[in-house]
């Protein structure tokens, strides 16, 4: 559905498998959804896909310096920002005799990865003089460290940039990757979108949303994750910790408010597993607190006992901290809950 939507505009997508850890099924079914790349920011994901026997064009979001072999060796494009490491990609690429493709992004204001407009041109004119190496396109990313929004200013920029690169260098571009799933609200609101051809998407085909103000998109399921847990006490006991306070064990001196006894819950799951404060409870109980082994729930409107399960919604830092943690099993279940793997 994503990929039609963007598609009536001649939007191509990567689906980015970075936060659930590369799983193939799920890489799988991106394909299925007609995505038009596979992209991650592991080179450790990529390899496990293909080993899976997953068959797509991959994209690398992020390039050490120190994997560029074995980037050239598993990577079909990689995203770049230094000429040293597009220099070690091109020698190792001669070695191995083959042709190695990059995407090179510019800094257009977010401040996280990005080559200064003021030094693409010379950039591409460095990155040209190499062997084995072919620039296949240019991109941005916006709103995820800056919190910069995609707007029409910034993705005409963008748009400019390749015709100038177009008209200096007589190179055709087959990518001009606009940004990710914060770009929903400018591409809904853009009557012209340049040359903008690509988005790169991870949480919008995962949670459902788009990321500016995490609303859903109309159309796309917002509860295909969900975090079970159990119960492993249930007792009544002062909302009061009682005695001298200091820190708690992350550092933090905490403010309590009297509510008298009340009935509280703790589940097998904490910081160690799961970013506590990307959660929702699907049976509306409250998160108090967290430790590292245990999340901590007020139920006193709930009959919660030992052993039962509870159930969480996530959004997209509590989805790849679960993903991360060896001690949370992942199940894969159809729509009918029939479990696939």
């Amino acid at each position: 559905m994503l990929s039609q939507l963007y598609g009536q505009k001649g939007i191509s997508l990567m689906g980015v498998s970075k936060a659930v850890l590369g799983e193939p099924a799920i890489a799988e079914a991106m394909i299925q959804g007609e995505v038009s790349f596979i992209a991650d920011s592991r080179l450790e994901n990529i390899q496990k896909m293909r080993e899976a026997g997953i068959t797509t064009k991959f994209v690398l979001l992020r390039t050490p310096l120190s994997q560029a072999k074995a980037i050239v060796q598993s990577v079909d494009i990689s995203l770049n920002t230094e000429i040293e490491t597009v220099k070690k990609l091109s020698f190792y690429a001669k070695a191995l005799n083959k042709n190695h493709k990059v995407i090179l992004m510019i800094e257009m204001g977010d401040l996280r990865e990005g080559i200064l407009p003021d030094d693409l041109f010379q950039f591409v004119r460095e990155t040209l003089s190499l062997s084995h190496i072919e620039i296949v396109g240019i991109g941005c990313n916006l709103a995820c460290y800056g919190g910069v929004e995609p707007d029409d200013k910034n993705m005409h920029a963008l748009s400019m940039l390749a015709d100038g690169l177009k008209k200096e260098f007589n190179m055709s571009l087959d990518v001009i990757s606009g940004g990710n799933s914060a770009n929903y609200e400018w591409y809904k609101s853009a009557k012209h979108i340049g040359k903008i051809n690509n988005l790169r998407v991870g949480e919008s085909i995962l949670l459902g949303c788009e990321t500016l103000n995490r609303k859903a998109i109309p159309g796309l399921h917002t509860g295909a994750f969900k975090l079970i847990a159990e119960v492993i006490e249930s007792k009544k006991k002062p909302s009061l910790p009682f005695g001298t306070i200091g820190q708690d064990a992350f550092g933090n001196i905490n403010g309590f408010k009297d509510r008298g006894d009340r009935k509280r819950a703790i589940i097998a799951l904490g910081r160690q597993d799961i970013q506590v404060s990307g959660l929702t409870s699907n049976d509306k109980l409250e998160i108090l607190g967290a430790s590292s082994d245990h999340i901590i729930l007020d139920c006193e409107n709930h009959n919660v006992q030992v052993g039962d399960e509870v159930g969480f919604s996530m959004n997209y830092g509590a989805l790849l901290s679960a993903m991360n943690s060896p001690f949370i099993r992942k199940t894969f279940v159809d729509s009918n809950d029939k479990v696939l793997v």
